[in-house]
């Protein structure tokens, strides 16, 4: 059988031209171009927009609305608000709140991630979950069960001395009241960036230290800590800038006191009548500068020093012995954890199940029949507790995701390549960190109002908020990882074949697997925790725990509130106790 071809006959294949030198140099320049221009788009999305609408909204008269946005009446009357002084007093009261919380958090979570991570203290294992176990327990949570512990007539400490024939003894409405609160909660965040920090950290440096005569609080003075600056400068400005913006810690423990932050006297602006929305964008703008600042000093500082200490070598971990200090380094960490988790629990625990509202004996209260666990039933077969528990897992996994492959995209971009613009990446990645959470929301909500993608309303709003509201924690957490790990490792790679992409898949990634779950379970707990910028964007379809909570406590359904507060935590332990389970390396807490 003869096949006859009716084909067009097939031209000759021409000579393959290899490319110009010029050639090259314009599609390097393009790809070069290409990745930090694609990363800039995405973060014009998220960070940028909705910024630029409350910085226009601090210029105009009028709030950015939908088909509203007006560019003509522009005026600086709104500034005048910074300078007055209901403004000013505001701002004392934040920073005094700021400085002192950052203070307390990090002594908290740098002493139990030194003692978990490079000493022999006893129950090291136990010690690690105390240093997690309070993000178990949102903020807003542990300030609603301090003020029931700690309120100066009711509070339940000052009721059991009473009971025991002593005088009330705690107030907690005060400053150092709301530096405690927030101080005990914001730990944990100094805890997961500082035991990545030593977890990572070459001993061979601190032995070199000892051989030449060092003692062991030179060598942690001169050594140890130096190395560590990254990772404690990092949670240090991570936890000032969150503080002095925390608002539902600053409601429940400062207003009760009458001591007003900016967070709350921004609440107050825009929740006047008439709102005074664009005076309260005038007061974050100030933020703005403020935390731009102090971003640039910390990269100064960061900048005349090598931080490297991770390289070709084989890593082992040094054990510090902590000799007689073994039992008081435990003691210590039993201490925080009853004051961050059991005392706030069992108040949580004891409204729930109390009969009444108001409570005038603890002890009396297990003689009688005063206790009962109906709201613990209603909560449990509450179908909205229900849809809301599913949509905050949902949302906290996929923004947790999200987060923490952008954040270490755009930590790698800044850190270790030489592409042009990629200093940028790091500031606008900075910027949600100077906007309070309130503020934002309301950016956020303008910008998926005004633009045409139809998200508004859904779940995938929420995701998208909350990865552009907790990109500097997750840009925070990855950077203070990368610089510790040497770039001749992921070269060596590439000079043997491998792709860049190969190499950071199969070198950097696998080096820093513990870090990036740290930062990971870090952003699970804050989509988790999170309830200013959900405020402005949730519909009745789309509440999280956290607006089902807020609502309860706002509507003065107390027993409620503290019944779904409980489920919460229990939500967030499951969560964070999976995560750490299948992604951490479990041998670093040993």
């Amino acid at each position: 059988m003869v096949t006859v071809n009716l084909e067009r006959p097939t031209p000759a294949t021409p000579p393959v031209v290899p490319p110009s030198n010029r050639q090259k140099k314009s599609r390097s320049g393009l790809g070069r171009g290409l990745g930090p221009g694609v990363l800039y788009a995405i973060l014009a999305v998220l960070i940028l927009l909705p910024v630029g609408l409350v910085v226009l909204s601090a210029f105009t008269s009028t709030t950015p609305r939908p088909g509203n946005i007006d560019l003509t009446g522009l005026t600086l009357k709104n500034f005048a608000t910074v300078f007055g002084p209901g403004a000013g007093g505001a701002a004392l009261n934040s920073l005094l709140v700021g400085i002192g919380s950052s203070i307390v958090a990090l002594i908290i979570g740098g002493f139990l991630a030194f003692v978990t991570a490079r000493t022999n203290v006893q129950a090291k294992r136990f010690l690690f979950f105390v240093g997690l176990v309070p993000m178990f327990l949102p903020s807003y949570v542990g300030a609603l069960a301090w003020s029931v512990l700690g309120g100066p007539n009711a509070g339940l400490l000052n009721i059991l001395a009473k009971d025991v024939g002593l005088s009330p003894f705690l107030n907690i409405f005060n400053t150092p009241g709301l530096v405690f609160v927030l101080g005990i909660y914001y730990a944990p965040y100094a805890f997961l960036l500082i035991h990545a920090s030593f977890s990572l950290m070459n001993p061979d440096l601190e032995e070199a230290a000892r051989i030449h005569g060092a003692t062991p609080r030179t060598v942690l003075r001169k050594v140890t800590l130096p190395l560590a600056l990254p990772a404690i400068l990092g949670a240090a400005i991570l936890i000032f800038v969150l503080t002095v913006e925390n608002f539902p810690v600053a409601q429940i423990i400062g207003s009760a006191g009458g001591l007003d932050t900016l967070p709350t006297y921004i609440y107050r602006l825009m929740n006047s009548a008439p709102a005074r929305g664009n005076e309260a964008a005038a007061v974050a703008i100030t933020l703005v500068v403020i935390v731009v600042i102090v971003t640039v000093l910390q990269r100064r500082v960061l900048a005349k020093r090598n931080y490297t200490t991770v390289s070709g070598k084989g890593l082992k971990l040094g054990v510090v012995d902590l000799g007689r200090f073994r039992t008081p380094a435990l003691a210590l960490g039993v201490v925080y954890f009853i004051l961050a988790t059991v005392l706030p629990l069992l108040a949580l625990l004891f409204v729930t199940v109390h009969d009444k509202p108001y409570i005038s004996t603890i002890l009396g209260s297990f003689t009688g029949k005063q206790l009962s666990l109906d709201a613990f039933a209603e909560a449990i077969g509450d179908s909205v507790v229900h849809r809301a528990t599913i949509n905050s897992v949902i949302v906290a996994i996929a923004a947790a995701l999200v987060g923490t492959i952008l954040s270490f995209i755009v930590s790698y971009v800044v850190n270790r390549s030489t592409l042009p613009g990629r200093a940028g990446l790091g500031y606008i990645s900075m910027l949600p960190l100077a906007v309070p959470s309130i503020v934002l929301g309301l950016g956020l909500l303008w910008t998926w109002l005004i633009l045409p993608v139809p998200v508004y309303g859904t779940l995938l709003v929420m995701i998208i908020a909350f990865t552009a509201a907790q990109m500097p924690q997750g840009y925070q957490g990855a950077s203070s990882s990368i610089l510790q790990v040497h770039a001749d490792l992921e070269d060596s790679a590439v000079m043997h074949g491998a792709s860049r992409v190969r190499a950071i898949w199969r070198i950097t990634v696998p080096l820093l697997r513990v870090p990036l779950t740290s930062t990971f379970l870090l952003l699970l707990m804050l989509s988790m925790r999170e309830l200013t910028v959900p405020l402005f964007l949730f519909t009745t379809d789309t509440r999280l725990l956290s607006i089902v909570i807020f609502d309860d406590f706002e509507n003065g359904v107390l027993q409620q509130s503290a019944a779904t507060s409980l489920v919460y935590c229990v939500v967030i332990f499951i969560l964070a106790y999976l995560a750490r389970r299948f992604g951490a390396d479990s041998s670093s807490t040993r």
